[in-house]
C-alpha cells in the first residue's frame, strides 16, 4: 500500500517524504516541479512523482492519485509572503482536503483511508471542549478575519470533524497541531497531548518540523498509535 503526501515540497513535507522512504514505505507526491527535490529523492524507487498543480487536477486525476493509498498526509500550507497569505487560492488547504476526501470516497476503499492533516495549535478542538482566554479569543478572531491562512486551517479541520464521524468506513482522520515551528537536523524527544498545555498566542512552545514529520509518519504506519489518535487533534511539543 502507498502513502500520498500533499505539500511535499514544503519545509515539513520534504522531511516527511524522507522519513517515509527511510521507513521503506511507498510514497506518491504531487508537485509543480520535481526540480525542487534533490536527486537522491527523485531517483528513489519507492517514490512516484506527479508534476501538476493539485487544485487544477480533474476529479478523475485525483481519484487515480488516491487509488490504492492507505493514507493521505497533508502538509499543505501558505507561503509566508504577501502573495502566499493574501493571494489565490485563499482556501488551498480546505479545498484540497475536501476534494481529496471526495476522491477517496469515489474509489470505495475496502478499509478506511487515513487522512492526516497538519494544522496549528491556534486552532481549537471545540468538540473536545477546548477553551482559551478572552484575550486569546480576541486575537484569534482578528487572525481569522485578517489572515486567510488561519481561517483556511480552521475550515479544513472543521470539515474533517463534521463530515467523518467515529464509525466512518471510508475515511478516518487525525489533525496534528504543532506549536511554533523550528528547524532541527534530526528527530529529538517530543511529547504529544490531546489538547494544548500552553497558550498558542501568549506562551507558545516549540516544535521542530522534523519531529512533526516523524510523528505523522508513525501515525500512518503504526496501528496502535493510529488507534490512539484517530478522530482527535493531537498537539506536538518538543521535549
Amino acid at each position: 500500500m502507498t502513502i500520498l503526501v500533499l505539500g511535499a515540497t514544503g519545509a515539513t513535507g520534504r522531511l516527511l517524504v524522507e522519513e517515509l522512504l527511510h521507513q521503506e514505505q511507498k510514497v506518491k507526491i504531487v508537485v509543480r516541479s520535481r526540480d525542487r527535490f534533490p536527486d537522491f529523492l527523485t531517483s528513489h524507487n519507492q517514490l512516484t512523482i506527479t508534476e501538476a498543480n493539485l487544485l487544477d487536477m480533474s476529479d478523475f486525476e485525483l481519484q487515480s492519485q488516491v487509488q490504492g493509498c492507505k493514507a493521505v498526509i497533508s502538509c499543505l500550507g501558505h507561503n509566508l509572503t504577501f502573495k502566499g497569505m493574501f493571494g489565490h487560492p485563499r482556501r488551498l488547504v480546505s479545498i484540497a482536503t475536501k476534494r481529496i476526501c471526495e476522491a477517496i470516497g469515489k474509489t470505495s476503499p475496502k478499509v478506511p483511508v487515513k487522512y492526516i492533516l497538519m494544522n496549528t495549535t491556534g486552532n481549537q478542538n471545540k468538540l473536545a471542549g477546548e477553551t482559551v482566554s478572552i484575550a486569546q479569543t480576541m486575537v484569534l478572531g482578528l487572525l481569522r478575519h485578517l489572515l486567510p491562512p488561519h481561517a483556511d486551517n480552521e475550515e479544513a479541520a472543521d470539515y474533517l470533524q463534521s463530515k467523518f464521524g467515529i464509525n466512518q468506513k471510508v475515511i478516518e482522520w487525525a489533525t496534528v497541531r504543532p506549536d511554533s515551528l523550528i528547524n532541527e537536523l534530526s528527530v529529538t524527544e517530543y511529547h504529544v497531548y490531546s489538547s494544548p498545555i500552553r497558550s498558542a498566542i501568549f506562551d507558545a512552545g516549540q516544535t521542530s518540523r522534523i519531529n512533526v514529520a516523524h510523528f505523522m509518519s508513525q501515525l500512518s504506519i503504526k496501528h496502535d498509535l493510529w488507534k490512539k489518535w484517530k478522530g482527535q487533534m493531537p498537539v506536538v511539543y518538543n521535549a
